[in-house]
């Protein structure tokens, strides 16, 4: 197979070339089959011990250049001059049967020189965890990393106890972040920034090449796909968890599951991230947290948006307006699909049932993917007892006079509303029998999200939400 470097080549400033740990006894726990087929790879050389090696990095082709990006971030609000692939690389990238480069990039390959003290390693359950989310994630139509194989390395992990550790390989349009033109602004070199924005205008927004104004198109169509993407969390009731700006993507893809999950009971507070003390992450905060942390896109592109630097804040300053509506648009569009409405009229209607749905689902903790599956029942007559699971049922059912005057559409609510998604008690559930060498519990689960929004005989089990037992549930980062 050929890798190729575009991105070590153009931008060798922010690539340190870099080599994976030894991999003692590879073994590759899950495969991505269809994945590698459409990344046309070989799925038989993948199982192989051969294919174990490149999976883990340490058998890779003669010409391959594998690199430790480097780039900058604000965690938490503050700001890190030198962050970087602590434990992944970038092997290069492939074209896809579509024609398109996608980069092949490692996690829990080894330590690097930005590893911070850390080991660089990863363990078998955060990465099957990674695998999981972000199958699903795919499934759900939501832009992201894709996973192609977790692979056992055969190497002792020591954590609160020893584990077995694991490399996960993951596949995405590309790994560009606002912390890599964080970085990139804050070396002073504008010929580094010119050719970073250049590289991020060809990988994935050429359109704006031919615009008036190349680079203030660009920061126009980041804006654009992140908030398409943080509408599409908000939708399925996704948390991040960890949303430096290191860990957003200039091509509108979700990066990073480490620390995510899945809402159970609707609630706009919703912290899953054992770090994240203060909410600053929180399930509702995400959209201004996503405005944040483009206003330091903005603040890194300044140089090359204008000559005079009033003139380049006010050309930013316009672009950023911008989120807030094509957000709330996009969100808007997606809500009525989940209600089954029709994608225009009656706006004020609409926009009332929305204003007084969510606090009448936060108030009795209703399951948030649930609700909208269970709506659809409702509307055909197959569930009776809907309303009984509200605490106000005089408001939950003048709500529902409401949204079946509207005459609803259940069929196209179960096109768009998932059956399964990964609960949090089920991940658990599998991680835990992986851990002890069963995978059958992973696989189940993996059939079950791939498919989200085909209700199947036999699977009745993942489409319930968490037992009370299961109590607050808390995500790792898994280093």
């Amino acid at each position: 197979m050929h890798l190729h470097s575009h991105f070590a080549t153009d931008l060798p400033e922010l690539a340190l070339p870099w080599q994976a740990d030894p991999a003692p006894e590879p073994q590759v726990l899950v495969l991505n089959e269809s994945l590698a087929e459409e990344l046309g790879l070989d799925v038989e050389w993948l199982r192989s011990e051969e294919g174990a090696r490149f999976l883990t990095g340490t058998g890779l082709p003669e010409d391959a250049k594998p690199v430790a990006q480097v780039y900058s971030g604000h965690q938490w609000g503050v700001y890190q001059p030198r962050l970087g692939d602590g434990r992944a690389l970038l092997l290069g990238e492939v074209e896809d049967a579509r024609g398109r480069l996608r980069d092949i990039h490692l996690k829990g390959s080894g330590p690097t020189p930005f590893s911070r003290g850390g080991d660089g390693r990863a363990v078998i359950g955060p990465m099957l965890r990674e695998l999981i989310v972000s199958e699903a994630m795919a499934a759900l139509g939501v832009p992201g990393t894709r996973s192609l194989a977790v692979t056992k390395t055969g190497r002792p992990v020591f954590r609160e106890q020893v584990e077995q550790g694991a490399v996960l390989a993951r596949v995405a349009a590309g790994h560009l972040r606002v912390g890599s033109f964080q970085y990139a602004r804050a070396s002073g070199d504008l010929d580094l920034l010119k050719r970073l924005a250049d590289h991020a205008i060809a990988r994935h927004h050429p359109s704006a090449r031919e615009a008036e104004h190349p680079y203030l198109a660009l920061f126009e169509a980041i804006v654009a796909a992140q908030a398409s993407l943080i509408a599409r969390w908000m939708l399925v009731g996704f948390v991040h968890g960890v949303m430096s700006t290191d860990n957003m993507t200039v091509s509108g893809e979700t990066i990073d599951f480490g620390p995510c999950a899945f809402m159970d009971a609707f609630d706009p507070g919703a912290v899953y991230s054992s770090i994240d003390h203060t909410g600053r992450y929180a399930y509702g905060r995400q959209p201004v947290i996503a405005q944040w942390n483009l206003e330091r896109l903005a603040e890194s592109l300044l140089p090359l948006l204008a000559e005079d630097q009033d003139e380049a804040v006010a050309l930013a300053e316009a672009a950023l307006a911008h989120f807030p509506e094509r957000y709330s648009a996009d969100w808007s569009a997606g809500m009525r699909e989940k209600l089954g409405l029709p994608p225009a009229g009656e706006d004020e209607e609409i926009a009332a049932l929305l204003e007084s749905l969510f606090p009448l689902l936060e108030a009795s903790r209703i399951d948030y993917t649930s609700f909208f599956r269970g709506l659809a029942r409702f509307a055909r007559d197959e569930d009776d007892g809907f309303a009984e699971r509200f605490d106000d049922r005089a408001a939950i059912r003048d709500w529902l006079d409401r949204w079946l005057a509207l005459r609803p559409d259940p069929e196209r609510m179960d096109r768009v509303n998932p059956v399964y998604i990964p609960r949090n008690h089920l991940v658990e559930e599998a991680l835990d029998a992986a851990r002890i060498g069963d995978m059958a519990p992973v696989g189940a689960l993996l059939e079950a999200v791939s498919s989200p929004f085909q209700e199947r005989e036999g699977l009745e089990r993942y489409a319930l939400p968490a037992p009370a037992d299961f109590g607050a549930y808390t995500t790792y980062c898994g280093t």
